[in-house]
């Protein structure tokens, strides 16, 4: 029973109906539960969205919980345990924890908790879960890692360091270490806000070249992803190919 609990969930197989329609559901009451998120006042629908699929997604968090051995067969009982740590069962229980919320609004001082219902919009991560495509991106970014960290360091290193040289530079323009940080940040990404800048030749010079570099370092993350995805579909075709040629 809890082998085929395991199997639906978690999509073993391509040609199994009784798990597309379950993947199909989740994400139907997962886009269906972010509804009420995009309007300010709550009403007797939105209620009802909120706590029908909260109850699905802590049975849904349950089942996943409870079949946690056959997803992690080397852990054994021990799987059970690390359950709840393992990144998506985090994302889960953040996704239901909000509605479970039992606050009073008549405590001034609680009201700042209210916040939290703002932790409703991680269900958002859920359809990773329940998507094919969201999958392909996950390996993508689980395979193309080591580059990625590379670049990340890279990034983050000529940032601490841009921001370093033009706030000694020009020090009456940038009051603070983090004001530099931001106007280093922004023009690693070219984007380009405007509301801090340098004014003096020089600081102007260390711009320039800071946004040429920068378009250099933003663009290694795309092309890294995109080999990654690229050499990820091609993969996924050869299996379908070999599924097909089972079921032949």
């Amino acid at each position: 029973m809890r082998k085929r609990i395991y199997e639906i969930i978690e999509k073993a197989d391509s040609n199994d109906k009784a798990s597309s329609i379950y993947d199909i559901s989740m994400l139907f009451i997962i886009v269906v539960s972010l509804i009420p998120l995009f309007f300010k006042k709550d009403n007797a629908v939105f209620f009802i969205i909120d706590k029908v699929s909260v109850v699905i997604f802590i049975i849904d968090y349950l089942l996943r919980w409870i079949t946690a051995d056959y997803k992690n067969e080397k852990s054994g009982k021990a799987s059970f345990i690390a359950y709840p740590f393992t990144f998506m069962a985090i994302i889960d229980l953040l996704s239901i924890l909000p509605s479970l919320s039992i606050i009073n609004k008549g405590f001034k001082a609680l009201r700042v908790l209210r916040m939290i219902r703002a932790l409703r919009v991680v269900r958002v991560f859920k359809i990773a879960r329940y998507s094919k495509s969201f999958k392909i991106i996950a390996n993508v970014l689980k395979n193309s890692r080591a580059p990625l960290l590379a670049v990340c360091v890279l990034a983050f290193g000529y940032i601490i360091i841009s921001a370093l040289i033009i706030y000694n530079v020009e020090p009456d323009t940038f009051d603070t270490y983090f004001d530099a940080l931001y106007w280093a940040t922004v023009s690693l990404t070219t984007v380009g806000y405007g509301d801090i800048y340098p004014v003096s030749i020089l600081g102007r010079i260390i711009t320039m070249i800071s946004s040429i570099f920068g378009i250099a370092i933003v663009a290694l993350p795309a092309g890294i992803i995109t080999a990654g995805y690229m050499n990820e579909i091609g993969h996924s075709n050869i299996d379908e190919n070999k599924d097909d040629e089972d079921i032949i």
